[in-house]
């Protein structure tokens, strides 16, 4: 009986499988053909097969650009990784306390909730003008999109934590602390790493608007530099770059989930 379950499981993983890479045969496939055949002109939208040859040339080769794309993605890791970690160092331990302790959320939870609707990019001007369009400007703008999702989910984990459980701790004479730091913050590593997770997200998603700030390498750097020559294959690219790289950094934050959080599993 086990057998045949693991049998089955198997063969569904394995249609799944088949299913996934058709989607993907079907969707360049078309955009391929679209191209070709003139429906899109190849000046507004190139072939995924120029997208490829661009990638390769782009690995080794500096041009139009200035940087090769491996100097590009250096650029853009640093300045994403900056800001999305100063977001989870403040943010998460912000939102907990925000999330348990009254005073602290009296006090912080004004001035957030003015904060919060305010897009990242139109904090651009005022940045420039304090910070000018150094490293740190465009750590700040990554900063504040990843900050407000921090924030928001660690609030919410505390909020949602049984209180049956507090109740109980609180019978068996356990401090405010020890219910903060026992129950309330294990309770709550859902709601965070979701948190954690769209900043991520966020802070690598805000890069081209970070590096619209005066760069001279970087991926959003890479995609201007192809807005402006008129060359879809290098926006492509950079944008390509950008999802892959994304990718893997939302499937390293999983490995480290499963290692911080293991009960989710």
């Amino acid at each position: 009986m086990g057998e045949l379950m693991d049998n089955k499981k198997k063969d569904q993983k394995r249609q799944l499988l088949i299913l996934t890479i058709l989607g993907l045969v079907l969707f360049f496939g078309i955009w391929e053909i679209v191209v070709r055949v003139g429906i899109i002109s190849e000046r507004n939208l190139c072939t995924p097969t120029k997208v490829v040859q661009t990638l390769i040339y782009k690995l080794y080769n500096t041009k139009p650009d200035g940087s090769t794309l491996f100097v590009h993605f250096l650029s853009s890791i640093k300045l994403s990784l900056f800001g999305f970690i100063l977001a989870v160092v403040v943010g998460v331990p912000l939102g907990l306390v925000m999330g348990y302790y009254k005073a602290m959320d009296s006090f912080f939870t004004p001035l957030f909730e003015v904060i919060r609707p305010i897009p990242p990019i139109a904090w651009i001007p005022i940045v420039i003008l304090t910070l000018g369009i150094g490293f740190q400007a465009k750590v700040f703008i990554i900063f504040i999109s990843a900050f407000v999702p921090c924030v928001v989910n660690s609030y919410l984990g505390i909020k949602l934590t049984d209180q049956t459980l507090i109740d109980v701790a609180q019978t068996y004479g356990a401090t405010r602390w020890q219910i903060f730091t026992t129950i309330c913050i294990p309770s709550s590593m859902n709601m965070v790493f979701t948190g954690v997770r769209v900043s991520l997200a966020a802070s690598w998603s805000t890069l081209v608007a970070a590096e619209m700030l005066a760069s001279t390498e970087g991926l959003g750097y890479m995609i201007q530099i192809g807005r402006n020559l008129i060359r879809p294959d290098i926006i492509l690219v950079g944008m390509i770059t950008i999802g892959i790289v994304g990718a893997l950094m939302g499937w390293v934050l999983s490995l480290f989930e499963k290692k911080v959080a293991p009960w989710r599993y």
